[in-house]
C-alpha cells in the first residue's frame, strides 16, 4: 500500500503543478493581443481579443472591450469596432468622453452615422455619473463640520507652503545657508500657530475622522502633531492609537508618528520612516530589527522600505545597513534628548 500511496501523491502533485502552469485562456489571448498590437498587426490583435471574450462566455472588462474596438477600427472593420464600443457605452460605466472623442484610432469611424450616437451615449453616461458624484459630495458635505474644515485647510496650506521651499533653497543656497536658517525660523513660527489651532480641536473634539472633517482635515491633524515637539507627540500618541482602532486615523500615519516618538526617546524606530539628510547624502535613522522591517511596514499598509527609500535616492541594502548602524547611532546620539 505504501508504494501505491506514494504514486498517488506524485500524480496529485504533478496534476497540481500542471494546473498552476496552465494559463487562463482569457489572459493568454490578451497577452497575444497586446503583442500583435505592438507589432502593428491590428487584425490579429482584434481577433485575439475576440478569442479572449469567447473563452469567457463573451464577457470582458470594459478597458479590454475598448482596446478591442481600437484594433478593429485600425484594421478597417467598422462593424466589429462599433460592436465593442456600443457594448462599452451601453454598460453605463464608461464615461470618458474626452478620451473616446479624441482617440485617433477611431478616425475611420467619424463619418459613420453610428459614431455621433455613440458619443451622445458616452456623454449621457458622463452627465449621469457627474450628477451622482455631485449628489454624493453634497451629502458628504452636509455631514462635515465645515468651520473646522476651513480652519484645517488654512493650517494645511501654512504647513506645506514653507516646507515646499526647503529643497529648492538647499539645492541653490545650501542646508547651512542664512536663507535656510531664515526659512526654518518662519516654519517654526507657523508650526507654533498651527499647533495651537490643532490642539484646540483635539482637546475639544478628540481625533476626528474623515467623515467629520474630510480627508485633508483628518490628514492635517496627524501632520501638525507629527511636526510638533516630543512632549506634544507623546501627549496625543495614545489618542491617535485609539483613533486608528476606531477607523478615525490611518495606521500608516500612526507608524510615522511612532517612529518619531521612538527616536525622540532615544530608541530605534520601528518602521524605517525617518530619514536624515546630510551633505554626504541621506540615510535611514536607527532602525530596530532591519531584517523584518518590511513585515512590520506591510502590517500597517506601508510599501517595502526599498521602494520607499527611492524617494530619498537611497539604495536599501539590509546587510550593509546593519554594518553601518553603530556609526549611524553614534552620529545621531548627541542630537537625542
Amino acid at each position: 500500500m505504501k508504494p501505491y500511496f506514494i504514486l498517488i501523491q506524485a500524480l496529485i502533485l504533478l496534476a497540481l503543478n500542471s494546473f498552476a502552469q496552465t494559463e487562463n485562456p482569457y489572459d493568454s489571448n490578451l497577452k497575444q493581443a497586446l503583442q500583435y498590437y505592438k507589432d502593428k498587426e491590428y487584425l490579429k490583435a482584434a481577433e485575439s481579443y475576440t478569442k479572449a471574450f469567447a473563452s469567457n462566455k463573451d464577457r470582458g472588462r470594459i478597458d479590454h472591450r475598448y482596446s478591442a474596438a481600437r484594433c478593429w477600427a485600425m484594421a478597417a472593420i467598422p462593424d466589429s469596432a462599433f460592436y465593442h464600443l456600443e457594448r462599452v457605452a451601453h454598460s453605463g460605466y464608461y464615461t470618458n468622453y474626452a478620451e473616446i472623442s479624441a482617440d485617433t484610432a477611431f478616425v475611420s469611424l467619424y463619418s459613420n452615422k453610428r459614431w455621433d450616437k455613440l458619443l451622445s451615449l458616452v456623454m449621457a453616461n458622463k452627465i449621469k455619473r457627474d450628477e451622482e458624484l455631485k449628489i454624493k459630495n453634497e451629502a458628504i458635505k452636509k455631514k462635515l463640520n465645515m468651520p473646522l474644515v476651513s480652519i484645517l485647510d488654512s493650517v494645511y496650506n501654512e504647513d506645506q507652503n514653507t516646507r515646499k521651499q526647503i529643497d529648492p533653497i538647499a539645492q541653490t543656497k545650501g542646508r547651512n545657508s542664512p536663507e535656510m536658517s531664515a526659512l526654518v525660523k518662519v516654519m517654526h513660527e507657523k508650526d507654533s500657530v498651527n499647533l495651537i489651532k490643532v490642539k484646540s480641536i483635539l482637546d475639544r473634539h478628540g481625533w476626528l475622522g474623515a467623515d467629520e472633517i474630510g480627508d485633508r482635515g483628518n490628514h492635517v491633524l496627524f501632520l501638525v502633531i507629527q511636526h510638533s515637539g516630543l512632549a506634544t507627540q507623546l501627549k496625543y500618541l495614545p489618542m491617535m492609537r485609539e483613533a486608528v482602532k476606531t477607523g478615525k486615523a490611518k495606521g500608516n500615519q500612526l507608524a510615522l508618528l511612532e517612529d518619531r516618538v521612538a527616536l525622540g526617546l532615544g530608541k530605534r524606530q520601528i518602521y524605517g520612516s525617518q530619514v536624515a539628510k546630510s551633505d554626504e547624502g541621506s540615510y535611514v535613522l536607527p532602525l530596530e530589527d532591519p531584517d523584518n522591517v518590511d513585515k512590520r511596514r506591510a502590517a500597517v499598509g506601508l510599501p517595502p522600505i526599498a521602494e520607499y527609500l527611492k524617494h530619498y535616492q537611497i539604495q536599501w541594502d539590509v546587510e550593509q545597513y546593519k554594518k553601518d548602524l553603530p556609526g549611524i547611532e553614534a552620529k545621531v546620539k548627541p542630537k537625542r534628548k
